[in-house]
């Protein structure tokens, strides 16, 4: 489920919901049975740069009693398991901007703190940065 809502061209709000039984492997960005984000984002009009964006959010996710047991009897799926799952919920805190000189020109900056990454508390927390170049045509 989705939900996004845009506040006078300036504010927006979103807030997502996903599940998964827990007992299918998918082939997705990442494992992850359970998921709720939620965030907003500001147009750089705030701050004299219309076409700009700054944007935060948060994830919460989980995984289901059989993921769990699947991963601590020593399975593996496509980007998690090593035997030794001591679970806990991943929580993931985003801060993005993206700059745009021209109107076909995107570059963004991203942030990211993974709290229990790969669903582990034995593990992390790890921050993540990255860029992201947009062109359109």
């Amino acid at each position: 489920m989705n939900w996004e809502q845009s506040f006078n061209k300036v504010y927006g709000l979103f807030a997502r919901l996903g599940w998964n039984d827990g007992q299918t492997e998918s082939w997705a960005q990442t494992s992850v049975d359970q998921a709720l984000s939620w965030g907003g984002t500001a147009q750089g009009s705030l701050w004299g740069r219309s076409a700009d964006q700054l944007g935060l959010g948060f994830v919460l996710g989980g995984l289901s009693a059989e993921h769990q047991a699947y991963l601590v009897a020593g399975g593996d799926d496509f980007s998690i398991g090593d035997g030794r799952l001591n679970y806990a919920p991943e929580m993931v805190a985003e801060l993005y901007y993206v700059y745009k000189p021209a109107s076909y020109l995107g570059l963004s900056l991203d942030l990211q703190r993974v709290g229990n990454p790969a669903f582990n508390q034995d593990r992390g927390p790890v921050w993540i940065g990255s860029g992201r170049i947009h062109i359109e045509g």
